[in-house]
């Protein structure tokens, strides 16, 4: 074993809560599924996001834009149906939307050029008065109905990857500034207290960030936080039905996080908030790498120091139901999702789930682990084996000696929870993959898949001595571990004796009077 790392007892700073600040999901009219619902309060429950943010608002699917012509004039309603349904629902499950605005209604778009299964319009508006009026009575219609109080704390988004030609015509720099100044006073008319902002940039574009900081000042254009997304897969090959990528380590994730406020130092923006609205290893729903044990593993380190460099960062997404490339054609796709919309979960949801068991206070932080303290005195650590994203062989038995300090009183042990998920546990891909692959798996079949995603776990009695813990940890290959650590209050009576159960007599002396 290494020699250990030797806790300290006072905290070094704080866990902020910028992992789980936001949450990804598909396009925005799923979420009227029964499924997709169910999937969320899941997530809700044992995770607890507070925003959630996806594409399509404005597009066709969702139906807020509804031009039509009366008594020879043209007029233009905004019909909110599907919005209400959606939003109410979000509310009622204790979260709020991060607010995307786009894509482009097809009757009020200047082009034909789409994107996505479902077809979403990536062109600018025909007339940028009536983009402004959208996007002011759609805001409007949300402070009127949920409050101003409650949707100035929710970050409105000006359009989404502009920096792709795939996701805005031409990726067109000087066009989305127009768009962006035209939305974010659209906003402003509304209230000045709500929060604006952009570029909503891909990974690769940084080169986008110093002009549109540059252009916001020159035309005293509202910006309230600076937005923007990061992947770290590279060149695809394709297979029917899916996709394999090569990626960078995850630290690279961690640059990109970082980038914003190094490149609008100086700058008007550079002290605004910064929230990474996507982030994942790729960015293809059809990547099998979500669904495995390395994908718990390489967002460990992430989740553990993201907060030091952004104010958010976004997994995108939450659950396999998401269509961007059409329906997906089996249970396990390669899917973004936390969990798949079977409710199965991933190795990925658990490392979440662990975050969220995580305590207030930083102990100690390094390359392989984070050790927090709640308010209460219990100790939580996370622990993550090493991955290796070259193909070599996956690290196994990557060992771990702590010894940590534990808040107890007079109390003699520790109680000691360790829940794991690696290849071997808390894995539902294995299981389904050594199930055959089926793409419409039985009732038996998913009983088993969701009993094999649960993590595996383990508990123990430790020895506290001088206000200590010893904890030695040997992690298998791609293993993501929470032990949680607390002070024992004995509370067994003098009478216990093992050997009682099965009546064996028990020399103790005055025994207690036998009941009548």
């Amino acid at each position: 074993m290494p020699n250990p790392i030797v806790v300290p007892p006072r905290a070094s700073g704080r866990l902020t809560d910028a992992w789980r600040y936001c949450v990804g999901t598909g396009r925005f009219e799923l979420a009227l599924r029964r499924d997709y619902q169910d999937s969320l309060a899941l997530v809700q429950r044992e995770i607890g996001f507070r925003h959630i943010r996806g594409h399509g608002l404005l597009s066709d699917g969702v139906g807020v834009y509804r031009p039509y012509e009366y008594q020879g004039t043209r007029h233009v309603r905004h019909v909110f149906t599907y919005v209400d349904q959606v939003v109410d629902a979000y509310l009622g499950l204790g979260i709020a939307p991060l607010v995307e605005l786009g894509l482009m209604p097809s009757a009020l778009a200047s082009g034909d050029q789409t994107v996505f299964w479902w077809r979403g319009n990536v062109t600018p508006p025909s007339d940028h008065a009536e983009w402004a009026a959208l996007v002011r009575a759609t805001v409007a219609h949300l402070v009127d109905r949920y409050g101003l109080d409650q949707v100035r704390g929710w970050p409105i988004e000006v359009w989404n990857e502009p920096s792709l030609k795939e996701l805005w015509q031409g990726a067109d720099q000087d066009a989305y500034h127009r768009l962006y100044e035209v939305s974010a006073h659209a906003v402003k008319d509304v209230d000045a207290s709500l929060q604006v902002g952009g570029p909503v940039l891909s990974p690769g574009s940084d080169e986008w960030l110093v002009p549109f900081a540059e252009f916001a000042a020159a035309r005293s254009v509202p910006v309230d936080f600076i937005s923007r997304h990061a992947y770290s897969s590279g060149p695809a090959q394709y297979v029917p039905f899916g996709t394999y990528q090569t990626l960078k380590p995850p630290s690279s994730l961690l640059e990109q996080f970082a980038s914003p406020r190094r490149l609008l130092r100086g700058t008007a923006l550079a002290d605004l908030p910064v929230h990474i609205t996507e982030f994942n290893s790729s960015y293809r729903p059809d990547n099998a790498i979500h669904d495995t044990a390395f994908q718990a593993a390489y967002l460990a380190p992430v989740l553990a120091a993201g907060g030091d460099l952004v104010d958010s960062f976004s997994y995108w997404t939450f659950s396999d139901m998401f269509e961007e490339l059409g329906v997906p054609p089996a249970l396990f796709h390669g899917g973004f999702g936390l969990l798949t919309h079977r409710q199965i979960k991933k190795p990925a949801y658990h490392v979440y789930a662990f975050m969220a068991r995580m305590g207030e206070q930083i102990l100690a932080r390094g390359d392989d682990h984070l050790v927090t303290r709640h308010a209460d005195g219990r100790i939580a650590v996370l622990a993550w084996a090493p991955v290796d994203v070259t193909g070599g062989e996956p690290v196994s038995g990557h060992a771990l000696r702590f010894s940590i300090p534990l808040e107890g009183g007079a109390s003699p042990s520790a109680f000691v929870l360790r829940s794991s998920v690696s290849e071997e546990a808390g894995n539902a891909w294995r299981a389904w993959c050594e199930l055959g692959r089926p793409a419409s798996a039985t009732s038996r079949q998913l009983d088993i898949l969701r009993e094999a995603a649960e993590p595996a776990r383990r508990h123990w009695s430790a020895p506290i001595v001088a206000g200590r813990v010893d904890l030695d940890l040997a992690l298998d290959r791609h293993e993501v571990t929470l032990v949680e650590i607390s002070a024992v209050t004995d509370e067994t009576p003098p009478w216990w004796d093992a050997r009682r159960l099965l009546g064996l007599p028990v020399d103790d002396g005055d025994r207690p009077q036998e009941p009548r």
